[in-house]
């Protein structure tokens, strides 16, 4: 089975029957294409439904929206914790020369009076440097001095009951 046109492109020899089963195999395998591209919009469309689902929020807020809310809330409260950690570290700072420990010893200095009027107060910071003041009532009046601490010493001497208050202070 000749045709004119087979032999006008040069395949007047050519058998229509391999023609025939080449467009079969051809169309089997388009068939088998377009199910197959059907099945992948299918699957497409599914997982674009569940990622709509998934980016809107409660009362139609996209996901989005949220990240970058929390992601401001975030940035606010590393911001607030840097600002904190500089307070306390100036709080620190001062607290350390702030008098935090204290020695109170009263006394009866002439043993005279009665009723342990006069005292030794020693107050000192958490380098353990302050003073001691002395405060001493005798019948004539009362008289008060301090005595310089530093490092937890004095450069005076001191009396019994001032190193009692300093040793309270202390904490020995």
């Amino acid at each position: 089975m000749n045709s004119l046109f087979l032999d006008r492109i040069g395949l007047g020899s050519f058998d229509l029957g391999y023609l025939f089963v080449a467009v079969i195999i051809l169309m089997v395998i388009m068939l088998a294409v377009i199910i197959l591209l059907i099945v992948q919009i299918k699957k497409v469309n599914g997982l674009k439904r569940r990622l709509d689902k998934f980016l809107l929020g409660k009362d139609g807020m996209s996901l989005e929206q949220e990240i970058i809310g929390l992601c401001e809330d975030n940035r606010f409260l590393k911001n607030s914790t840097e600002k904190n950690k500089k307070d306390i570290r100036s709080l620190y700072k001062q607290i350390e020369t702030a008098y935090q420990k204290m020695g109170l010893v009263k006394y009866d200095a002439f043993n005279q009076m009665g009723g342990q009027l006069s005292f030794s107060l020693a107050l000192l910071d958490e380098n353990d440097n302050g003073f001691i003041l002395n405060s001493v009532h005798s019948a004539e009046g009362c008289y008060s001095y301090t005595k310089e601490i530093k490092n937890g010493v004095s450069a005076i001497s001191l009396g019994t009951e001032e190193s009692e208050a300093l040793a309270i202070a202390m904490g020995e």
